[in-house]
């Protein structure tokens, strides 16, 4: 991913709002699993890790973004983007 893709992805990751919340559970195979069926519906998700999770955000990004097979576009303290193309449906469409 460019950084002009990576950029027009967070200008669209600004007004979202976090579709998942990450507690003090962490990465469980179900968290895992339900981010993965939401890849099927939406493209760009932000989560947010909430303050009794001990794990360090950007850890928990690159996991979750190896076991998904999607990108980390940013994390921003608390915040995570991640993005994954869907060759289905895509409604993303990326800067060259």
């Amino acid at each position: 991913m460019t950084s002009k893709q990576r950029a027009y992805l967070k200008g669209l990751a600004m007004t979202l709002e976090p579709s998942f919340q990450l507690g003090k559970a962490s990465l469980t195979p179900e968290y895992t699993e339900a981010i993965t069926e939401a890849f099927n519906k939406k493209e760009l998700l932000k989560i947010s890790v909430l303050k009794n999770c001990m794990d360090d955000p950007r850890e928990v990004a690159d996991m979750l973004a190896e076991r998904t097979h999607s990108q980390v576009v940013q994390v921003i303290g608390k915040k995570i983007v991640l993005y994954k193309e869907n060759k289905d449906h895509k409604k993303i469409e990326l800067p060259r």
